[in-house]
């Protein structure tokens, strides 16, 4: 498989913002937690949103693996549905240390992006993260995501801690 570089930022944010971030008014929005998701839903979510950005680490790992995660009661899978379908969704992961919350995933899927759903959905993401009541939500985000990730994270309160280059495999 081919490879690309890519430089990985990695941000963090120490308080609970005071965001009202309201959702796009020309969208029929609804956000839904999604519990214990069917493995082929949550496929389907992480293909549509992370193929064009070369999401691979979810993806790979066989059925019992991603089980083990997406179950998991520290683990919370939200769905964004846009005129009834699914338009994007979070992941917030609190399994390596309750006291880090991880927004571990966040994407549009493509036929949404540009219209203001990325913004009101990372605003709903950073509530769902510090509902569990962490020191510290981080989040990374690296050169092959959308080119609007770093400075959207970087607008609603995530300061960068840390910058590192790795090689990352990219579908050809």
């Amino acid at each position: 498989m081919p490879q690309a570089e890519t430089v990985v930022t990695f941000l963090e944010m120490k308080a609970e913002p005071l965001l009202h971030i309201a959702p796009p008014s020309r969208l029929k929005l609804m956000l839904v937690r999604a519990e214990k998701p069917t493995l082929g839903y949550f496929r389907y979510l992480y293909d549509a949103v992370g193929r064009s950005v070369h999401w691979q680490h979810y993806g790979s790992l066989d059925d019992a693996g991603l089980a083990a995660i997406i179950h998991d009661d520290k683990v919370e899978i939200w769905v964004a549905h846009v005129n009834g379908q699914p338009g994007g969704f979070f992941f917030v992961d609190a399994r390596p240390a309750p006291e880090h919350v991880e927004l571990e995933l966040l994407g549009v899927l493509p036929q949404f992006q540009a219209q203001g759903l990325g913004k009101w959905l990372l605003a709903e993401a950073i509530r769902a993260c510090w509902a569990r009541k962490p020191q510290r939500v981080i989040v990374e985000t690296c050169t092959l995501d959308s080119p609007a990730a770093l400075s959207l994270y970087q607008k609603l309160g995530f300061e960068a801690y840390d910058r590192k280059t790795k090689m990352a495999e990219i579908e050809g």
